[in-house]
């Protein structure tokens, strides 16, 4: 595939490299990891929400705009939610729930 009217090499490269190696398709999706992966990624949301929920409640108890029951129920909802996700993460045998997100770095701290 040429594209004469570009002078960079780099939509041809980019296509070359899209392009399988043995002409297979290269997303390669195992069915029996499909709830594992499925699993782990809404998981992976679900901390990354509790922790921008965490950081929020430490800005705004310093910030002295929450009561101290609310500081309290915050608090609690938090702690229950980590050991969920704990409890979830070793019912489907996930050790890390960060991704990798490539250039970007990982989803989680």
């Amino acid at each position: 595939m040429t594209f004469p009217d570009i002078e960079s090499d780099f939509l041809e490269e980019f296509s070359n490299t899209l392009a399988a190696e043995d002409g297979a398709s290269r997303v390669n999706i195992d069915p029996d990891n499909v709830e594992h992966g499925l699993v782990k990624l809404v998981l992976a949301l679900v901390e990354l929400l509790r922790q921008l929920m965490e950081r929020q409640a430490i800005r705004r108890m310093e910030a002295g705009t929450l009561t101290s029951e609310e500081i309290d129920r915050v608090g609690t909802t938090l702690m229950r939610l980590v050991q969920r996700v704990k409890e979830l993460q070793e019912h489907f045998q996930i050790e890390d729930l960060n991704i990798n997100l490539g250039p970007l770095g990982n989803l989680l701290d």
